[in-house]
């Protein structure tokens, strides 16, 4: 991979991937010890502080390993935010900048498919538009998908493109002067073969059926991937998410329907010339819907049953993975006319049976996943998408995690009839094979904090794992941090009296504050409480609103730098772990302060609570509590924290109302080299803030 020009010597040689000339404070250990790890094929975790510059870390460390290896190596770039996939093209094309003479750095972005569709039904809701393209490939009826576009795919690779680039050209190419519009996200897809980087979404390669499709597509494997996952902090729950699953009584009924539709199809094409080579999928698909049938009576008994267990006052319950995998069970028997206790004897399929009963929900489930009916044939909420194909997807959890403790079900009484979600509480049973196949993997995020714990949760093999936490590159006077000492969330000492000495630090810090300041807070309820019911003087409010679109939050940080540069400010109210505290870039200066309301604790719930004890199983009961509760907590709080400081110039002052902070639990769950001052009341707000302002300014350097 990237050989040298052999006729051209390189114009540097102790970093020849890096993107700058010199490189930043703390930058340089993070690629030496990312490098070392991935020339062992190990996987490196590193809690990289916003200014180290850990994304040109991460390219200069992967792209120098990969271009020592005998086999071709792609760097896989993962990251869960599209704003990430900008900064990742830049810091690519300053590095060929950096490269003139040599072998460039070849480069495929790629966002969702709808992201990079262009029919008109790319507008669609997610489900719609999947089912929808693929029945327009399926039947020839997309142009775009169809039509081949030599040369395109060298155009892609020559300089790397923004994936909003990449589709342009896609849109424009020509083939002998005639236009040849194709897919961009087909063509992108066959690209990544001759590609270096590869930026896209963590779903590539962590979800199972994505991986499966994208790397076949790509003409790669994983040990020939090393793999770069950008705000790694939240990997774990987004390999928990993509395994949970909802099931209600409906989409049992649904399903049944589908099936219906889907056998009279299947019979009519038998009765066709060449039909009898679809006699066994016909077969299957009656089986499986006489199955579904006589589940609509099981799953409306098992619904009624956790209803009447649930205690006085509940609203949820753990359910066993065996309770639902019995119903199906049941079911079958039924439709293939024994007993349970004939088919625990069986050693063979009955005459009635159309599969071994020992793998009958295997094949129950690739049955229901291949479901082909007409786009309005209805289901739970979305008319778009199969039901078949959901309930296919909660068979396939329950089938590859239901014979362990790390999968639980949860009944709740939400909807019509109550609906059972699944839950993935161990996401290293998902991320460890896919990391172990790998050739090398480098983990970062500034709250990747502390490292060992990830390494932990995604289950990395200790022996090739090395992880380090960087000091932060800004001086402790640049963001210092200062806890209100007066003020708590904690339930039983909340009242008025607290909420007014909570809004009087926050009015300090705005009277105190040069531009525009930011609040997070747990939840919507209390940033409401405390923010959203209160008057303050000297800034707009500006609160978060879940109905925000993507476009709302792009015009955030241009409306916080018209309002600072024309002498205005806003206070900016958002929630922790939503998308004004950790998916906005506030670049250039955007904010100057932010204030941290209360500590973000999960509130308890029959989830968490399977967490904790699955956490205490694996981890032992000291780091349990520190794994599922108050290091979640605090790496949300210094997430926020992080808001205002983007870059080496940047300052501001960090404010968290809660003194709970200090105490041991949570004190040990920031980084060791935060130091922390204390303020009394407001008005040593009010002096500290004017002291830092007065004393520190921006800076360009």
């Amino acid at each position: 991979m990237l050989p040298m020009n052999g006729h051209a010597k390189p114009q540097f040689t102790g970093m020849p991937f890096l993107a700058h000339d010199t490189p930043r404070p703390g930058q340089l250990e993070m690629i030496q010890d990312a490098t070392s790890s991935l020339e062992k094929s190990g996987f490196h975790l590193a809690a990289a502080p916003t200014g180290i510059g850990k994304t040109a870390a991460s390219l200069a460390a992967a792209l120098q390993v990969a271009s020592q290896q005998p086999v071709k190596k792609t760097v896989f770039f993962l990251t869960s935010r599209q704003t990430q996939h900008r900064i990742v093209v830049d810091t690519v094309r300053r590095i060929n900048e950096r490269r003139q003479g040599n072998m460039p750095v070849r480069l495929v972005d790629m966002v969702g498919q709808a992201g990079m569709c262009v029919q008109p039904f790319a507008k669609e809701a997610p489900f719609v538009f999947s089912l929808m393209c693929s029945q327009a490939r399926r039947t020839k009826g997309c142009k775009p998908w169809m039509t081949q576009a030599p040369g395109l795919k060298e155009k892609i690779l020559a300089h790397p493109l923004h994936v909003d680039e990449l589709v342009s050209i896609a849109q424009q190419h020509t083939s002998q002067g005639m236009p040849a519009v194709t897919c961009p996200w087909k063509i992108a897809r066959e690209a990544v073969s001759g590609a270096d980087v590869f930026v896209g979404d963590y779903n590539h390669l962590f979800d199972e059926g994505v991986r499966e499709s994208s790397l076949k597509a790509m003409e790669l494997s994983l040990e020939d991937i090393i793999i770069v996952v950008d705000e790694a902090h939240n990997l774990p729950d987004r390999i928990r998410m993509t395994l949970e699953r909802r099931l209600t009584q409906t989409m049992i009924r649904n399903t049944w329907m589908e099936l219906e539709e889907h056998v009279g199809t299947l019979q009519k094409a038998l009765s066709m010339p060449g039909g009898e080579v679809l006699q066994p999928s016909a077969d299957m698909a009656l089986w499986a819907h006489d199955v579904m049938k006589a589940a609509r009576t099981e799953f409306e008994l098992l619904f009624s049953r956790l209803h009447r267990s649930l205690q006085h006052g509940d609203e949820e319950q753990e359910v066993e993975v065996k309770t639902l995998l019995n119903a199906l069970h049941r079911a079958c028997d039924k439709a293939e006319g024994v007993t349970g206790q004939q088919r625990i004897g069986a050693k063979q399929p009955s005459k009635h049976s159309a599969v071994d009963p020992a793998v009958r929900l295997h094949q129950l489930r690739d049955v229901l996943s291949s479901v082909d009916v007409d786009m309005d044939a209805g289901d739970d909420g979305n008319p778009m998408e199969p039901n078949a194909h959901k309930v296919a997807e909660i068979l396939n959890a329950m089938v590859r995690f239901g014979d362990t403790t790390a999968m639980t079900l949860v009944f709740d009484t939400k909807g019509k009839d109550g609906r059972i979600t699944t839950h993935l509480l161990d996401p290293g049973l998902v991320s460890r094979p896919v990391f172990e196949a790998s050739a090398g993997a480098v983990l970062m995020s500034g709250t990747l904090y502390p490292p060992k714990m990830y390494a932990d949760l995604l289950a990395l093999p200790a022996g090739r794992t090395t992880t380090r936490a960087y000091d932060s590159p800004f001086a402790a006077m640049r963001r210092p941090v200062l806890v209100a000492r007066d003020v708590t969330t904690k339930y039983t000492e909340r009242g008025p009296a607290n909420t007014t000495a909570m809004r009087q630090h926050i009015q300090t810090l705005i009277d105190e504050t040069p531009g525009n300041v930011a609040v997070f807070a747990p939840s919507y309820a209390m940033l409401n409480q405390i923010v959203g019911e209160a008057t303050f003087q000297g800034a707009r409010v500006m609160v978060e609103d879940r109905e925000w679109s993507k476009q709302d939050l792009d015009m955030i940080v241009e409306t916080l730098l018209e309002e600072k540069r024309a002498g205005r400010k806003i206070l900016l109210a958002g929630v922790f772990g939503a998308r004004l505290s950790e998916g906005v870039d506030y670049h250039n200066g955007a904010l100057d302060a932010v204030a941290c309301i209360g500590i973000p604790n999960a509130p308890p719930s029959v989830l968490s609570k399977a967490l904790k004890q699955y956490a205490e199983e694996r981890f032992g009961k000291s780091l349990a509590w520190r794994y599922t509760v108050s290091q979640p907590a605090i790496n949300a709080i210094m997430q926020a924290m992080g808001r205002p400081i983007r870059a080496m110039g940047d300052r501001a002052l960090i404010l968290l109302l809660d003194r709970r902070v200090t105490d041991r639990t949570y004190a040990a769950c920031f980084p060791q080299d935060m130091r922390m001052n204390e303020a009394t009341d407001a008005t040593t707000t009010q002096r500290f803030a004017r002291r830092f302002f007065n004393k520190v300014t921006p800076s360009t350097d």
